[in-house]
């Protein structure tokens, strides 16, 4: 049976992993696979992962955009929860959640049943906090079905999740996907840019990606 199962979203993510870095995932009984990119493929390709490898846990990692100042582009953070934006009705300043719409995405959960919010599999000795300079309980990743273009639509995402510290585009499916293997999942994910500025030269990848190394390293050594 795997230990550890590592997923990273795209190759463009996977590029910048040290050499380092993935030559150490053996001795901690690892094992890195691409789970692809957006909603849709990372959910399913998750299931599959999980039914092939049977892994006592999942860490997905990768690069996201901030969604508030105190997440300092170039850092990482773990997330102890990760909701979902962009399912519902309508866009925009019009945008209804499904929980604002009274569904569930899925009512009959294992062991609850959430819609847009799902909890990340935390070890007890770190409950809340997702890293030092983010306010406590502040750990909410944002998955969405397209990340944001500009400014206004940024804050058309938080004006609907204000605890949403970053928004990625794989958080939510993967945690959908451990929740009904009943596999515990933990998130770490680099500030790589200010959710809704597309200028790549304002962007900060590679610190982005040694900082998510830094703190995976840390997870697979503790």
């Amino acid at each position: 049976m795997l230990h550890t199962l590592l997923l990273v979203p795209t190759q463009f993510e996977l590029d910048h992993l040290s050499s380092s870095f993935l030559e150490n995932l053996s001795n901690h009984h690892a094992r890195l696979e691409l789970v692809g990119f957006g909603l849709v493929v990372s959910g399913v390709r998750t299931s599959r992962l999980i039914e092939q490898l049977k892994p006592q846990r999942v860490i997905l990692f990768g690069i996201a955009g901030a969604l508030q100042s105190l997440a300092e582009v170039g850092t990482a953070a773990e997330f102890d929860q990760v909701a979902c934006y962009g399912i519902g009705a309508g866009s925009g300043d019009g945008f209804e959640t499904a929980d604002e719409m009274g569904w569930l995405q899925w009512a009959h959960y294992p062991h609850d049943a959430p819609a847009e919010t799902l909890g990340c599999h935390l070890p007890l000795a770190c409950p809340n906090s997702a890293f030092d300079h983010f306010a406590s309980g502040a750990s909410q990743l944002l998955t969405c079905c397209s990340a944001s273009s500009r400014p206004l639509e940024a804050e058309q995402k938080r004006s609907k999740f204000p605890k949403a510290v970053a928004e990625d585009m794989e958080g939510f499916s993967v945690a959908v996907a451990c929740r009904f293997a009943q596999v515990p999942l933990r998130i770490v994910r680099g500030i790589s840019n200010v959710a809704g500025d597309r200028n790549r030269d304002h962007w900060k990848v590679e610190a982005a990606m040694q900082a998510v190394e830094n703190l995976v390293s840390k997870i697979l050594s503790s």
